[in-house]
């Protein structure tokens, strides 16, 4: 019988997760298997263990591990693949499969356009862009964030878009807004590039919120969130995991 788990990162907010929870419920509601379990790499329950254990009990036979994560970094190459290679070790019998991250999709820069005209603040003709990513040691981070700022460029007509990253990666998210501080843009759209909310979109918003600034506007668009576009790149996610190959360690890692 096929089983799908579904591995958000979990968070020590109780929002982030219950956010995540909400956005895979909805999925999980579209997906048409009975078997289907959510877990956590960190900081929230059940674990990836558990929720295999959880679905071998329940008597499946095959698992279709599906990252719950935008890009390709250390929890798709190594985190959760070393989970997977300790439920092979203890349920050998059982298949597994894994599936990818969401990645760059052109679909997604319509929910950061999206998320900037949620701000309800009209856009002026010089303003610019902050585009946030996570960040990561895994070279492909800064290439796909490259990538997605290109795309919201040339498609928001907001003339300069510029990227920085929380952690891992330059320039630094504390560089990238102090740098915006000098220009003479009037506005800074700030647009993190995170699925869900938690300590980094706090500290985002905090950061933000300590400075002393008259001379323009810094707004902080909300995260990517639960939106529907997000929940049926996932639900394909899903569909196309279980036609994987047996497990064997993604490329990269």
């Amino acid at each position: 019988m096929q089983g799908i788990l579904y591995v958000s990162h979990g968070s020590r907010i109780g929002e982030a997760t219950a956010e995540a929870v909400a956005c895979i419920q909805s999925v999980i509601q579209q997906v048409d298997f009975p078997l289907q379990e959510i877990s956590f790499l960190e900081l929230a329950d059940p674990t990836v263990e558990q929720g295999i254990d959880r679905l071998v009990n329940q008597g499946a036979s095959t698992i279709s591990v599906v990252p719950v994560l935008l890009l390709s970094a250390g929890h798709y190459y190594q985190d959760i693949p070393d989970e997977i290679r300790a439920a092979k070790s203890k349920y050998p019998d059982i298949r597994l499969t894994y599936g990818e991250p969401l990645g760059v999709q052109d679909r997604f820069i319509n929910i950061l356009i999206e998320r900037m005209k949620e701000t309800n603040i009209p856009v002026n003709s010089d303003a610019k862009i902050l585009l946030v990513g996570r960040g990561s040691r895994n070279p492909d981070t800064i290439r796909d964030i490259k990538a997605i700022g290109g795309k919201l460029e040339r498609q928001s007509g907001i003339d300069q878009v510029d990227i920085c990253f929380l952690a891992a990666c330059d320039p630094s998210f504390d560089d990238g807004l102090q740098n915006s501080l000098k220009e003479e843009h009037s506005q800074v759209f700030v647009m993190p590039y995170l699925w869900f909310t938690g300590v980094l979109m706090r500290s985002i918003r905090e950061k933000i919120s300590a400075l002393d600034v008259s001379d323009k506007q810094i707004i902080c668009c909300n995260q990517l969130g639960g939106h529907a576009v997000m929940k049926q790149a996932l639900t394909e996610r899903v569909y196309e995991s279980i036609h994987h190959e047996a497990f064997a360690s993604p490329e990269g890692a």
